[in-house]
């Protein structure tokens, strides 16, 4: 360990410098090594390296390699997890997780409040044989009702998409960890920056890395985080396997976006909440859901599990055709499907990320037509309020 990866160094700093891996040229940015294989001195070598490879020892680009392997022990790091693998994307580590650890007969209790992809790799799971129980993320009572002895593991984001539910990590731990079942969140719209999961009892946290990590929009890639037993043991040989590895260009570029992260999210999240309050009371709107905002129904929980509202905000505009005619007024917010970005983005939910759902299943989760879903940049916020303004005026 150099001295910059002392563990007691705040988490910015750590960021910056954690897990770095220099050639022999002493270079001070992160090398990229663009290779998909490795060269070894001789046949025992190669042998040696395929039964058990060490710590620095790469074999192929879909099994690791020395730039991923830094994003990896980086972030693993800053989530205070073991280890970490990266993915492709963010849901190659979702579906890498799951698919990994459970057979047919087995059972996951999930939150009903999920991404659209999300609900669909529980679908496939349950084409394999594997029971899915589904609840009200924010009702321990149905926890309670659906973790029974047996049950493999807990799956539910940490705030929800899109419509910022808050499920409560430590309760919903304690309930999954006496039945022996392991808890895994996707934790994007916290961010490493604001995320205790573990500390709270997470076993294991996936992120899209696409969007806040990489902050950018610039390339795809997903990470899951655990202990260094089902990182290594669990997913790896899945994710290997399979496909779902990194690139390592990516890899590099979320390197990149992890030195800065700390400063963006923050900033993000306190135009949020300037945005939240100066839209609160809007007549235009029938509701606007941020978590930093005192009458969200998970304030308090909102300020002891994260401590902050985060990036994202939530407003109803009463219908679709309301949704459309803002969206299409709108001049700095971008209209796009991604999130996290350093430019502001509005999303209709109901007609893209959650289309695929039901009208019942959309209602029962609160996706009206009438919401949208706002990502907020690294823009002024009070260019992002006067945008905002004069679209709904429209």
């Amino acid at each position: 360990m150099s001295d910059t990866e002392d563990p007691g160094f705040h988490p910015r700093t750590r960021a910056v410098h954690h897990g770095t891996r220099r050639s022999q040229y002493g270079e001070m940015a992160e090398a990229l090594f663009m290779t998909q294989g490795f060269a070894y001195d001789s046949a025992e070598q190669a042998e040696a390296r395929f039964i058990k490879s060490g710590p620095d020892e790469f074999i192929y680009a879909r099994y690791g390699n020395p730039t991923s392997r830094m994003f990896e022990d980086r972030i693993a790091d800053l989530e205070g997890t073991e280890d970490a693998f990266a993915t492709a994307s963010g849901m190659a580590a979702v579906n890498g997780a799951l698919m990994a650890m459970v057979g047919p007969g087995d059972h996951i209790v999930s939150s009903r409040a999920l991404f659209g992809s999300c609900l669909y790799v529980l679908d496939v799971l349950q084409k394999f044989g594997v029971q899915v129980s589904f609840v009200d993320g924010t009702d321990l009572d149905q926890w309670r009702a659906a973790v029974r002895p047996g049950t493999k593991a807990v799956f539910f984001e940490t705030v929800s998409n899109p419509t910022l539910d808050i499920v409560d990590i430590e309760a919903v731990a304690r309930i999954a960890h006496d039945a022996g079942a392991l808890v895994v969140v996707d934790n994007v719209f916290t961010t490493p920056v604001y995320s205790r999961a573990v500390e709270q009892g997470a076993d294991i946290v996936v992120y899209s890395a696409t969007k806040h990590i990489d902050g950018a929009g610039r390339c795809l890639g997903g990470v899951i985080c655990g202990t260094r037993h089902f990182v290594r043991e669990v997913a790896e040989p899945y994710m290997k396997h399979t496909g779902g590895a990194i690139s390592p260009f990516n890899a590099w570029l979320l390197l990149n976006g992890l030195t800065t992260m700390d400063l963006r999210v923050r900033a993000q999240s306190d135009s949020a909440a300037a945005i939240a309050a100066a839209l609160q009371g809007d007549s235009r709107l029938t509701r606007v859901i941020y978590p930093g905002l005192a009458d969200h129904p998970q304030h308090a929980l909102a300020q002891r599990q994260m401590g902050s509202g985060g990036t994202m905000i939530a407003v109803d505009t009463g219908s679709k055709d309301a949704a459309f005619a803002a969206m299409n007024r709108m001049r700095i917010f971008k209209i796009s499907n991604n999130l996290g970005d350093a430019k502001s983005i509005a999303t209709h939910p109901a007609t893209t990320t959650h289309s695929r759902l039901s009208d019942e299943a959309k209602a029962e989760l609160g996706i009206t037509p009438g919401l949208l879903r706002l990502s907020i940049g690294l823009e002024h916020h009070d260019d992002l309020i006067a945008d905002l303004r004069q679209a709904l005026a429209g």
